[in-house]
């Protein structure tokens, strides 16, 4: 298997060489680059890589920016220090997402997701990226109205979704509410990253980034309290109690 490391920061790219040597030593890296400008030469020059390693922040500018130059085809593992790319990360080709330090044994599962997908797709390999783009990707923004007038607004910055009189809509982390372009909340859930919403009842749909503390109420049910104000209590239903603390532990 060969692999480029896009990574801008040298003990950070020996500590994945590192890795990858004691995970599997029939891995080769074949190149390392530290700049969007860089990645964009170098795969330019050179065969496509069975795998790329890609740090998200780079000296000059995020590596989501390598794919406006230059199409990749090949499977990307994520690289960050932070958590808040998740969501725009899955819109590329990835097929994980790790966070700094590297952790070896969370990157050994994802090579051994990879080489299964590899081995799944062999005779068609065109559909492993069509399988990925089907599963990962996910609305990096959502179009609100406002008015007479539409805008976006970026995942990440949605503390939670709500019905009302069978109109959705969404709240952001400055407490503002828009109209959401959707009928229900069915198909907005739909849309939405399930690593980081969850369907809380009928009417709530939450950012787990936005949750600041929970505790059980009423034996069965799930007490939640976001970090933004919200008009009344939101409470997990008894049936998705048992989902709701399965997906928090696992976030």
């Amino acid at each position: 298997m060969k692999v480029l490391i896009v990574e801008d920061e040298k003990p950070a790219v020996e500590n994945i060489i590192d890795c990858f040597r004691n995970i599997d030593e029939s891995i080769l890296v074949i190149g390392a680059t530290g700049s969007v400008k860089e990645s964009v030469n170098w795969l330019r020059e050179n065969p496509l890589p069975d795998l790329i390693m890609m740090d998200i922040q780079l000296s000059d500018g995020l590596s989501f920016n390598i794919f406006n130059n230059i199409t990749i085809t090949c499977p990307v593992i994520f690289v960050t220090a932070y958590d808040k790319y998740l969501t725009q990360a899955f819109e590329y080709n990835s097929i994980d997402y790790l966070l700094k330090p590297i952790d070896q044994h969370k990157l050994g599962n994802t090579i051994k997701k990879y080489k299964t997908l590899r081995n799944y797709f062999v005779n068609n390999y065109s559909s492993l990226f069509e399988y990925l783009n089907t599963q990962n990707k996910k609305k990096s923004r959502i179009i609100v109205r406002k008015g007479l007038e539409f805008q976006t607004i970026k995942i990440e910055d949605i503390a939670y979704f709500f019905t009302e009189h069978k109109v959705v809509f969404l709240v952001d982390r400055q407490n503002k509410k828009y109209l959401a372009e959707k009928n229900t909340l069915a198909e907005m859930e739909e849309e939405l990253d399930e690593m980081i919403f969850f369907r809380a009842n009928r009417k709530y749909i939450v950012n787990a980034n936005y949750i600041s503390r929970f505790k059980s109420v009423d034996k069965s049910k799930i007490s939640v309290e976001l970090s933004v104000p919200v008009n009344e209590e939101i409470v997990v239903s008894q049936e998705n109690a048992a989902s709701f603390k399965k997906w928090i532990n696992e976030i």
